[in-house]
């Protein structure tokens, strides 16, 4: 009997060994080939999630739907409805440094005093003469601002009541060759809206990107509707993917949002041409990186390129229209906002003009061109980033807590359980600045995994580029990432490590040996 039993359990043992040797031999093979390894379950027997969690919604194609089970959505005051304001701002600018991947201090080809029409060009690279950086309104250029070491911060120009556009000499797209639409679209100033990964950065333009992918949504902390954008523009968006169709040698991906049972705008709904895959899941399914990194991995040497919705629609309406318009709905929120709301504007509108006297008056407030996680601290008088479509208005967090981290009198966003955060799931918290720490030793806690849905490890990769090791870093998956995909990673650090900024430095230390 004792024999029998002991055979019994000797062969449950190897047949679990066997399984898994072929699980995970099949999970080597399929990262390979580049398939998603995360949600498709490609062992011998599903797994429990696959048996009984989310399934896609109705609308959904569930064969390219990708329920992500990593991330943390972080629900702080000051949320906005859909209604969409008109607002006169007078003052817009473009931000070289927008522009990554170029030298801070261009060639510029106006002056304080010069009269631009909305497509004009400000300035130019001097390693890359061709792409033209151009206005986005039409107007009298009022100041060129100067940052550290004399670059050049801002060019800000004054706007006019009624509008102006440069005219162009579109090409056909019916017959167009590929250089020579790449050639218009450098001379137009759109080429400007893509980025290029690896790198995160103004797309090369001799390079054929290997897929294009575009985000529909965002999953970011008060973050703006992007269906909003997208409504009566259902022709530009169609004949930017067209365009953009035009120039990859693999195919155009839509980031479709799958987080719920409202359907995404029939502006996106409706989009042909393009491979649409669906995503749910917190934070931060809505990042480009990460729908990268599930619908078609950067592989080896190749590049794939990126861009925002609204830049999609810049480029059609350019094709449709003849003219050069970088609208914009922007999201005016936060816990220090006294009445949140979105707005019509353009790229590169005046941040203090928007908000206007909008603020609390209670507390010292932080303005935030973009979300708490990835946007970047503006200035009294600041203008929009290129992608940015948020200005988020919190407290300063420049308040002493005695043991604040010990004894939290004042509940606040966290992922940490020693806050009782997860009995109060719609609870929307005050944010402040405060890190509630100061930086400290960086040891390995498991943090970044559990809220980065990607198949790398964050904080080994981290590492590596604190130590300058090159061969490391792509293996860790350093081709894929921006600052936005570790910002939630960022939230979490016990360590309070700035991993935005250590990820910017390995990817500029990699182009560098590129």
């Amino acid at each position: 009997m004792l024999i029998g039993a002991l055979l019994v359990v000797g062969v449950i043992l190897i047949l679990a060994a066997v399984f898994s040797i072929s699980d995970n031999l099949i999970q080597i093979e399929a990262q390979k080939e580049g398939i998603d390894t995360i949600n498709n379950n490609l062992g011998l027997v599903p797994s429990m999630s696959d048996l009984f969690g989310k399934k896609a919604p109705s609308f959904v194609d569930p064969k390219s739907f990708h329920a992500l089970k990593k991330g943390h959505d972080i629900k702080i005051s000051g949320s906005v409805g859909s209604n969409v304001l008109h607002t006169g701002v007078t003052r817009f600018a473009v931000k070289p440094g927008d522009f990554r991947g170029n030298a801070p201090i261009p060639k510029m080809t106006v002056v304080e005093g010069d009269i631009v029409k909305a497509g004009d060009e400000l300035f130019f690279d001097k390693a890359n003469p061709n792409i033209k950086y151009v206005s986005p309104v039409s107007g009298e250029v009022i100041e060129v601002r100067r940052g550290a070491k004399r670059s050049i911060s801002h060019v800000v120009i004054l706007a006019d009541k009624e509008q102006e556009y440069r005219s162009y000499d579109l090409p056909s797209l019916e017959n167009v060759e590929r250089t020579d639409l790449v050639t218009f679209l450098q001379e137009s100033g759109v080429w400007a809206h893509i980025n290029q990964r690896p790198y995160d950065i103004v797309a090369d333009t001799e390079t054929i990107p290997q897929n294009i992918f575009i985000s529909t949504f965002n999953s970011a902390p008060l973050a703006t509707d992007l269906n909003l954008i997208a409504e009566g523009n259902g022709a530009h968006f169609q004949k930017g993917l067209d365009v953009l169709g035009q120039l990859t040698s693999g195919k155009v991906y839509l980031g479709m949002d799958g987080r719920g049972n409202k359907k995404p705008s029939s502006t996106y709904m409706d989009a042909t041409g393009v491979q649409k895959e669906w995503f749910s899941g917190k934070h931060p399914a809505g990042n480009v990186g990460v729908q990268i990194h599930h619908s078609a991995p950067i592989r080896g040497l190749n590049s794939v390129w990126t861009l925002k919705p609204e830049s999609v629609i810049t480029i059609g309406k350019l094709f449709n229209e003849g003219v050069y318009s970088t609208e914009r709905i922007v999201s005016i929120v936060g816990g220090q906002i006294a009445e949140p709301k979105n707005v019509k504007t353009s790229m590169g509108a005046s941040i203090s003009e928007l908000i206007g006297n909008n603020t609390k008056p209670d507390g010292k407030t932080r303005l935030i061109d973009g979300d708490v996680l990835s946007g970047t601290q503006a200035g009294e008088d600041d203008f929009l980033s290129l992608t940015s479509n948020q200005i988020t208005a919190i407290k300063e967090g420049d308040n002493y807590e005695l043991f604040g981290w010990l004894l939290a009198f004042t509940p606040r966003p966290s992922v940490s359980r020693t806050f009782p955060n997860f009995l109060l799931k719609n609870h929307e918290f005050e944010a402040n600045t405060n890190t509630h720490g100061e930086e400290r030793a960086f040891v390995v806690t498991g943090q970044y995994e559990k809220v980065t849905p990607m198949d790398i490890y964050p904080q080994h990769l981290m590492k590596a580029i604190m130590t300058g090791e090159i061969e490391k870093m792509e293996a860790l998956g350093i081709n894929e990432l921006s600052e936005e995909d570790v910002a939630l990673a960022e939230f979490t650090c016990t360590s309070k490590q700035p991993l935005q900024s250590i990820l910017r430095d390995g990817l500029d230390m990699m182009r560098d040996q590129a």
